[in-house]
């Protein structure tokens, strides 16, 4: 089954470091999903988002500085690490499953929420007891991962709306959409 790697013709990025474009991408959607989960609580939209988008490294610094400094803003410092570990292990396991099948994105997002639910399940357990994990996981994480499965919508959307989007999640440059040398260009 062909990926939207290989229908692009393009190659992943094999480079030694971070491309500008990624570091810029991490920035501005940790700033998202801070401000999202500022002011909404809901951090699984944005942080998906960017998974989906700009691939599983964006993703895990986006949702794991993005809304663990919300919670350190918010005044749930004892929650910042957990809340790192959880949004981090999201961003990271939903784009690296975007990555491999852009077919199939709603596994990533089933794959991501459920890291992000189980994470805060043993966080809530050692940190708060029984009671307020089982409270927490039925009043505020199941939703929030429910409201995360319009990531994946959102992000058909800005691809029906500007295509090149999908080359942000491959890593590609410039010099990679020329065309490959091969027979066709040894004859010019």
């Amino acid at each position: 089954m062909p990926t939207e790697a290989a229908e692009a013709g393009g190659r992943l990025h094999h480079d030694r470091g971070p491309r500008s474009s990624d570091v810029a991408a991490a920035a501005i959607m940790t700033a998202v999903v801070a401000l999202s989960t500022y002011t909404t609580q809901v951090s699984d939209i944005p942080v998906l988002f960017a998974a989906i988008t700009f691939g599983p490294w964006v993703g895990l610094v986006a949702g794991g500085l993005g809304a663990a400094l919300a919670d350190l803003l918010l005044g749930f410092a004892e929650f910042a690490p957990i809340t790192f570990v959880a949004y981090a292990g999201e961003g990271l396991l939903a784009g690296w499953l975007a990555l491999r099948r852009p077919d199939r994105l709603e596994w990533a997002w089933l794959a991501g929420v459920s890291w992000m639910v189980l994470t805060y399940l043993v966080g809530d357990l050692l940190l708060a007891g029984s009671g307020w994990a089982l409270f927490d996981l039925a009043a505020g994480n199941l939703g929030q991962a429910a409201s995360g499965l319009l990531a994946p919508q959102l992000y058909r959307l800005v691809r029906a709306a500007y295509p090149p989007v999908v080359q942000l999640r491959l890593g590609r440059t410039w010099r990679e959409l020329q065309p490959a040398p091969g027979p066709t260009s040894a004859r010019r």
